[in-house]
């Protein structure tokens, strides 16, 4: 099982969380003037990388706040993770390994 650190909640089991994704994917400047083509390529087409690679996770069964982890997809070790916004005191959440 792949044990994740939520940055605020700590250190969680897998089955808590939902996988978002791949992390950083610009959405479209102009939405509006991309073709079909285009849109499909912006929705469905991802790397798929051998080694580091920056994904989204939201901890569904905790805090419920989506996150960044640089995951290494060979060996499935999280390299390190990064926290979206402020803590409820209101201070940035530091980056973990």
């Amino acid at each position: 099982m792949l044990l994740i650190a939520c940055p605020w909640c700590g250190e969680r089991e897998e089955l808590e969380f939902h996988y978002g994704g791949q992390a950083h994917v610009a959405h479209p400047a102009d939405p509006q003037g991309l073709s079909d083509a285009e849109w499909g390529e912006y929705l469905f087409v991802r790397d798929n990388p051998k080694g580091p690679f920056a994904e989204r996770w939201s901890h569904a069964a905790g805090c419920r706040r989506w996150f960044s982890v640089v995951r290494d997809t060979v060996t499935h070790r999280i390299l390190s993770v990064q926290g979206e916004g402020p803590t409820a005191d209101g201070h940035a959440k530091p980056v973990t390994a």
